[in-house]
């Protein structure tokens, strides 16, 4: 086997993948595209892969679900997991679930490769409670892990119309950037 690995990308927004595959290659890294669950197995199982950038929701299919798949046909495959939507509790099932790290979108290739470096020295955390808006996002987010990304199923939990709960979920996606 080549001393060279691969990254895999694990992400259904085509173009997304097509420009980080072309911003990691100028870095000199080789990548490898997964758009579905089934993909990232199949890429997976083609060996040299030994880092992952995997989103959290896969058109409908849910990242953290696969995350364990992939570790346990890997077990030394680090997993970055991606995502449009952060929060505390899918950050903490994430890390729960084996990820090395997890970011928000958008992120630079820099902020990509240092998301795999360990970090130096201690982390920078706020003073201040969190707002209301910002407790009421963490909620809806862990209702939402709760039910593996369904909104239907999530609105219902919440007793929130499906409508109202896309509503904040896209309104909240942009604060949290």
């Amino acid at each position: 086997m080549s001393e060279h690995r691969a990254w895999l990308l694990i992400d259904d927004d085509d173009a997304f993948l097509q420009v980080l595959q072309r911003s990691l290659s100028r870095q000199g890294i080789e990548s490898r595209l997964a758009r579905s669950h089934q993909e990232a197995r199949e890429a997976l199982g083609a060996g040299n892969v030994h880092r992952c950038v995997l989103d959290l929701n896969l058109a409908g299919e849910s990242g953290l679900q696969l995350l364990p798949e992939l570790l346990d046909l890997s077990p030394d495959l680090e997993v970055l997991v991606l995502t449009g939507y952060g929060s505390i509790a899918t950050a903490v099932e994430a890390m729960r679930r084996g990820a090395v790290n997890y970011l928000c979108k958008p992120v630079t290739v820099n902020q990509l490769l240092a998301g795999f470096e360990p970090l130096d020295g201690v982390p920078d955390l706020r003073n201040a409670p969190p707002s209301v808006e910002e407790m009421e996002w963490e909620h809806i987010q862990r209702i939402l892990n709760d039910n593996n990304g369904n909104v239907s199923a999530t609105a219902r939990a919440l007793n929130m119309h499906r409508r109202t709960l896309q509503r904040k979920l896209q309104k909240h996606s942009r604060w949290r950037q």
